[in-house]
Parts: structure tokens; sequence; C-alpha cells
């Protein structure tokens, strides 16, 4: 019962147990999140060929990274074959008719030319709308009709599998070679002319340092309340789908109400303490990013904007 601590989604592993010859957790922690932001922006009102591309890139600095495969071995296969079911699902689940609508040129206009005798029948040209028809498909004594793919229901599986990987698996991997401190005064960094505005730019850093730090809390809170379901050898089949959705959405009740008791005894015991909010660039670790690596990054980020703004579009 304790895979959840094995997964390590949204935290940073240590480089003296793991990752500790990794480039990526040298890298400039701006970088990292202008690379994790570009992974997350480009995608939209991108082409297929592009957001396959992006997730080629992001295993590919997956492999190469330098973090051991422990780290992927269980989280990655997982998030593969979350996207695939979402993809498969999104391009057989029907799209819909298009809505009837009266032509806007008389239909004498759209006929085929007749062509001399001897010649080939006269044919549509243009890309078939339907990739793929398969049925009639019948589940049981109910019969569902044929499974038809088409081009929208292809675009939508596609685009949804892909954002998927791309949202999931680029953020787990900022986190996971990132400490929070660094993630903290890079993003300080970033939006700190916002400073000038009267936006408290401190608070805001520290407050997303005690969210990262509560992560492991809420996944300590859901494997708490696994455990209890398996101690007490619940039985979702028997109880069927009502008192099943009941228990799920009391079991949501809970562990709700379970991770604010641990924020409102973190704030207490940080207020009895006479804790205080510290500056960001009092909380960034001591620079261990190098020039060489640093205007690598920066180079290929700049020439992934420009490819997107030259092959990624629709």
């Amino acid at each position: 019962m304790d895979w959840l601590r094995q997964i390590p989604i949204g935290q940073y592993v240590d480089g003296g147990e793991a990752g500790g010859g990794s480039w990526l957790r040298r890298l400039d922690p701006r970088l990292k999140l202008a690379w994790t932001l570009a992974f997350l922006v480009t995608p939209i009102l991108a082409g297929p060929l592009w957001r396959l591309a992006l997730v080629g890139v992001l295993l590919l600095i997956t492999a190469i990274s330098g973090l051991p495969w422990r780290l992927w071995s269980r989280s990655l296969p997982l998030l593969l074959a979350l996207a695939l079911l979402v993809g498969l699902l999104s391009a057989l689940i029907p799209t819909g008719e298009a809505a009837s609508s009266q032509p806007n040129r008389p239909p004498t206009e759209l006929a085929l030319a007749p062509v001399p005798a001897g010649a080939p029948p006269a044919q549509r040209s243009g890309e078939p709308w339907e990739l793929l028809r398969w049925g009639p498909v019948q589940l049981g004594p109910v019969p569902l009709g044929p499974l038809v793919v088409s081009r929208r229901s292809a675009e939508l599986g596609l685009n949804g599998a892909t954002l998927l990987i791309t949202v999931i698996h680029s953020a787990n991997l900022l986190l996971v070679s990132t400490p929070p401190e660094e993630l903290v005064w890079a993003l300080s960094w970033s939006i700190g002319p916002l400073g000038r505005l009267g936006v408290p730019v401190e608070r805001l850093g520290f407050t997303l340092l005690l969210a990262l730090r509560f992560l492991p809390l809420v996944q300590e809170e859901f494997q708490n309340l696994l455990r209890s379901l398996s101690t007490r050898a619940v039985n979702l089949r028997r109880l069927g789908w009502k008192a099943s959705l009941g228990l799920v959405l009391a079991l949501g009740e809970r562990l709700l109400a379970n991770v604010l008791l641990r924020a409102e005894q973190g704030a207490e015991a940080l207020l009895a303490r006479g804790g205080t909010w510290m500056a960001p660039q009092d909380l960034r670790l001591a620079p261990q990013g190098r020039p060489f690596l640093d205007r690598g990054a920066s180079v290929g980020l700049l020439l992934l904007v420009g490819l997107r703004w030259k092959y990624g579009a629709l």
C-alpha cells in the first residue's frame, strides 16, 4: 500500500540519492520554467504533427536527462497508458452529425460534368471524411452499430492524448529536478516587475513554497484513505453504482477535510514559532548551473519557438 510514496509525482528528488549527475538538475531554474511554459503554451492552435513532435522531444529529454529510470518506471508507463486510453475513447466516441443547412449555390452547379465515351467515370476528389469504419458491433443482445473514426474524432483523440502527456509530464519533470526554493525564486524573478504595481511578490512566492511542501501531505492522506478501504474489504460491485458514487464523494469530502486540517495545524505551528515569510532571494540555494549548459538551453528554447512559429500552425 505504499505505492504512492514510490512514485515521485510532484516531489523533488535529492541528488544525493538519485540523479546526482543529471545535467537537468544543474540547469538554471528560470530556463526550466520557460521550457515548461513552452510545452504548455505551444500546443495551443497547433497541428497534430507539432503535438506529436512535442511528445517526442519531451520523452527524449527524459531519456537523456541523466535521472535514473526508477523515477519513471512506474509513473511514465501509467501516464502513457492513460493518454492512449483517453485518445482511443475520444476517437471512437461519435462526434455528432453535421448540422443541416441550405446550400448557398444551386445543386445543378455541383453536378459532375459528363465524360466522353470510353473514359473512366467521374469521381469525387478530395480526402475522405471517414478514416475507419468497423462493424456493426453488437454488445450482447444490444446492437451498437458501426464504429466510425472520422477526421474530427481522430483529431480530438490525438489532441487529448498529446496534451495530457505534455501537461502532466512536463510539470512533473520540472518538479522532480528542481528544489522548491529554486522554483519559487524563478517564479518570483519572473513576476518581479509586477511588484512595482503593488503586487505582493514575496507573499506569493512564500505561499507557493508552502503549497509545494503540502503535496506530500496530500498524497499521504490519500494513501491513508485507500488503506482504510482495503482494511474494511469494501466491495464496490456489491454496493451498486449509487452507493459506490456516494462512497467516492464521502472519501473526497474526508480527503478535503483532512488536508484543510493539516493546513490549519501547519499555520498554527508557524505562527506559534514566530514564523514569517522570507524574501525569494533568500530562499535560493547555491547556484549549480553552467554557462555553456544555460546558453545551449536558451538557444534550444529559441529554436523551439521559431519552429512553432513556422511549422506548428494548423
